[in-house]
C-alpha cells in the first residue's frame, strides 16, 4: 500500500515536470523566431528569401518533427500512468506500464537533447563559434 501511495506521488511530480519541461522547449522555439524575424527586419531582407535558407528550412522541419515526438512521449507517459493505476495488480500489466512509463522518459529525454543538439550544430555552422 505504502509502494502504491509513493508511486503514486511520485507521478503527480513527474507529470508536471514534464509539462514544464515540453513548454520550455516550445517557449524557447518561439523566443528563437522572434529575434529571427527582428533580425530580418534589422537587415531589411524580406521574410520570403530569409525563409529560403535550407539551414533554416532544415531547423524548422527538424524542430516541428522533435515537437511532436516530446508530444508523443508526454501522451506515452500518461497513457503509461493510466495503466500502471488500472493494473489491480496484475504482476505482468505493471510490468508492461512501467515499460511503458520507462520508454516514455527516455524519448522525452532523447527528443530534448536532440533538440538542443541540432540547434548547437546549425547555430555553429551560421556563427562558425563553439558558443
Amino acid at each position: 500500500m505504502k509502494k502504491t501511495i509513493r508511486t503514486a506521488l511520485a507521478g503527480l511530480l513527474i507529470v508536471p515536470a514534464l509539462a514544464l519541461g515540453v513548454t520550455v522547449v516550445t517557449g524557447s522555439v518561439e523566443v528563437a523566431a522572434q529575434g529571427a524575424r527582428a533580425g530580418i527586419d534589422a537587415t531589411g531582407q524580406s521574410s520570403a528569401a530569409a525563409g529560403a535558407d535550407v539551414g533554416t528550412i532544415i531547423k524548422n522541419v527538424v524542430n516541428a518533427l522533435l515537437y511532436l515526438i516530446g508530444a508523443l512521449s508526454v501522451i506515452m507517459l500518461i497513457w503509461g500512468g493510466i495503466r500502471y493505476t488500472t493494473s489491480a495488480g496484475n504482476s505482468n500489466s505493471v510490468t508492461a506500464a512501467k515499460n511503458t512509463i520507462l520508454y516514455a522518459i527516455i524519448g522525452l529525454a532523447v527528443a530534448v537533447l536532440a533538440y538542443a543538439i541540432v540547434n548547437w550544430v546549425l547555430n555553429f555552422g551560421d556563427s562558425g563559434s563553439l558558443t
